[in-house]
């Protein structure tokens, strides 16, 4: 089948996560993503642990379909090489602290002077305009400073870290839109532009009904654990052997829900009457419920509320989301081949389209592995890239990320 970005070529500076993240869904769609990297060390994510087979599972997670170039952009040579490789693109991607770039000759100005139609996107923690452009943002930062820290956790507990990078995932997929939206307006109107993407934006918008609903009452939002502040029942629960989620989100749902636990009296309580009313009464409701669902097994409630239609299901461990039914079914874990890891498994793209799907055509990159195949492409020789490594403007060539060469 056809690929949607099969004619897209991508010059990616991004690092970590939140850059790897949106090349990578790119790179799933059919563009050619051209990984820039520092000689000897790459992306930070080739030294962070867990390792397998001596190569980081965090690397590996958002790098396939990629190709390597590990070049030393503190060499005039390497960013006119960059340049000219940005010159024949149609994306540039970088994720550099605010002037960085800039000083090196390949901010987007610069970049726009050789290739006036790229579509050239930036990524950074606080965005590139205000009193905290220049600040380095992390996920972890923007967790506590956009506020999603303050609303996760217990109610008499301390704020916590979501359990992964929400915020690097949210604003890679929310970059990858916007590419694609740019890449569209070029084809309208053969304008390229700049996108300004920031982890902080991403968090503002994603906490939207928090954020209204305050400016509207004034009420502070707080912890709620699993809870939802507009819905009753909506949360995790405990029954008598583990956790599992019971979501009411309409009248008709609590209904069916009182039915199918043998309560039928819940119903005629009006403190329960509507979801309003169970809202007002969220520690009466909870608690009757607690009670009941303390006597019998997850197995039993899941099984009977959501026999029922009613939406209610186990909270998973990890190893067994890798390993569920639904998810082999919808081809969410796959085998890639890869030089140094033969059993890699690792989570497919969710992308699903049915004339263009996502395909994974390469493994994520050993370091400079593909040097001379994208220098050779930009039309040097095999003597002018042996002089360039000779001379430290690129790396070695397939140097793989261990342990060892963490800094």
């Amino acid at each position: 089948m056809a690929s949607a970005l099969g004619n897209i070529k991508v010059v990616d500076l991004t690092r970590t996560l939140a850059g790897p993240f949106c090349t990578m869904l790119m790179g799933d769609m059919g563009a050619d993503v051209i990984k820039i990297e520092e000689p000897g060390h790459g992306d930070e994510t080739r030294n962070w642990t867990p390792f397998w087979n001596d190569v980081s599972t965090q690397f590996l997670s958002f790098n396939r379909n990629k190709r390597s170039l590990s070049i030393n952009l503190k060499e005039k040579e390497a960013v006119d090489i960059v340049l000219g490789l940005a010159a024949e693109a149609d994306v540039m991607i970088e994720s550099f602290r605010a002037g960085t770039l800039e000083r090196l000759g390949l901010g987007y100005e610069a970049v726009r002077k050789v290739n006036p139609n790229i579509v050239y996107a930036t990524i950074s923690g606080y965005g590139r305009t205000g009193p905290m452009a220049e600040m380095p943002g992390y996920d972890l930062l923007i967790q506590a400073y956009s506020g999603l820290m303050h609303l996760t956790g217990e109610p008499d507990g301390l704020p916590l870290r979501v359990g992964f990078s929400l915020v690097d995932l949210f604003t890679g997929m929310m970059t990858y839109g916007s590419i694609l939206t740019a890449l569209r307006h070029r084809d309208n109107t053969g304008e390229g532009q700049l996108i300004d993407s920031s982890l902080l934006d991403g968090q503002v918008a994603a906490m939207s009904y928090h954020a209204t609903g305050y400016m509207a009452t004034g009420n502070e939002p707080s912890r709620m654990g699993s809870g939802h502040p507009g819905l009753v029942p909506y949360q995790s629960f405990q029954s008598s052997d583990g956790f599992f989620i019971l979501g009411c989100a309409n009248q008709g749902l609590w209904e069916r829900t009182c039915q199918s636990i043998g309560h039928p009296e819940f119903l005629d309580d009006p403190r329960f009457a509507t979801n309003t009313d169970r809202v007002e009464n969220r520690a009466a409701c909870v608690g009757a419920l607690s009670e009941i669902f303390a006597n019998e097994s997850t197995d039993h409630w899941v099984k009977l509320i959501a026999g029922a239609g009613i939406p209610c299901g186990p909270i998973n461990r990890v190893s067994e989301v890798v390993n569920n039914p639904q998810v082999e079914a919808r081809n969410m874990v796959v085998e890639v081949p890869h030089p140094q890891v033969p059993d890699l498994r690792i989570p497919n793209s969710p992308l699903k389209l049915s004339a263009s799907p996502a395909s994974i055509r390469r493994h994520p990159p050993m370091l400079g592995e593909h040097n001379d195949e994208i220098l050779a492409e930009a039309g040097f020789d095999a003597s002018q890239i042996s002089q360039l490594r000779e001379k430290g403007v690129i790396g070695a060539k397939a140097v793989a990320a261990t342990p060892a060469q963490a800094d």
